[in-house]
């Protein structure tokens, strides 16, 4: 790793050239998918999928694994690749992790591919218990927090008042509306209806704000893309 960074192997011209020919016709190998499925689309969708699978695999290695794992139960040996870990005491406590990552590869032999069952068990338990409490903490108790906000702030403009008094209200209101929508136990009719059917318009137009902001992200791609291969087009040598 240490060596690709400080030996770049595109460093030529012509090196460059081929690099810029290859993803632009990858993406458009990629967009060939708008008139139908064909092999050169799914050529491409698979190389895709396989070098990011590599990339992350190559990342969480030495990112993750070396430092939290291996830096710390052989630090020793670790010069090359990490100098700070060198010197440091070895963490013996860290061999249960170790220990769980070899039996999650029993998965690999079907004889004791079981085994693999209780390092996924507790990797399971152990991540639904540690963000229970986070999301716990991000996603209600937060959120219950910027529901319920003063209306009034000292020193604030009259304007700025009313505008403030204005939104929280409707933060309020909306969000007392989409969870009546969800109260069950009462059937829904008048006013609790009337309540839950505005839910109903708070909880599509939250559906639709989230769904327009993840188009517009895949625009900005879509944009960045069609901008490439416009550069692409003007540069190349027909």
């Amino acid at each position: 790793m240490i060596i690709l960074e400080s030996q770049p192997i595109l460093t030529t011209p012509v090196a460059h050239a081929v690099g810029v020919w290859i993803a632009s016709l990858l993406t458009l190998m990629i967009f060939s998918f708008l008139y139908k499925d064909n092999p050169f689309y799914k050529f491409a969708e698979h190389l895709f999928v396989g070098i990011s699978a590599a990339y992350w695999m190559t990342v969480a290695f030495w990112t993750t694994l070396i430092p939290n794992m291996i830096a710390r139960l052989w630090p020793a040996h670790m010069g090359g690749v990490l100098p700070a870990a060198v010197g440091q005491p070895r963490e013996w406590i860290y061999i249960i992790p170790f220990a769980f990552g070899i039996i999650l590869l029993t998965r690999l032999v079907s004889r004791i591919a079981w085994l693999s069952r209780w390092a996924m068990g507790f990797v399971i338990g152990f991540a639904a218990g540690t963000n229970f409490t986070r999301y716990l903490q991000s996603d209600f108790v937060s959120q219950i927090h910027s529901t319920m906000v003063p209306l009034y702030q000292p020193g604030a403009t009259t304007a700025s008042t009313i505008g403030n008094i204005f939104s929280q209200l409707v933060v309020f209101g909306g969000v007392v509306s989409a969870l009546v929508y969800f109260f069950f136990s009462k059937e829904h009719k008048g006013a609790f209806g009337r309540v839950a059917r505005f839910g109903i318009w708070i909880l599509m137009a939250a559906f639709g704000a989230s769904f327009g902001y993840t188009v517009m992200a895949r625009i900005s791609l879509l944009t960045g893309r069609m901008n490439y291969l416009i550069q692409w087009v003007k540069g190349a040598s027909w």
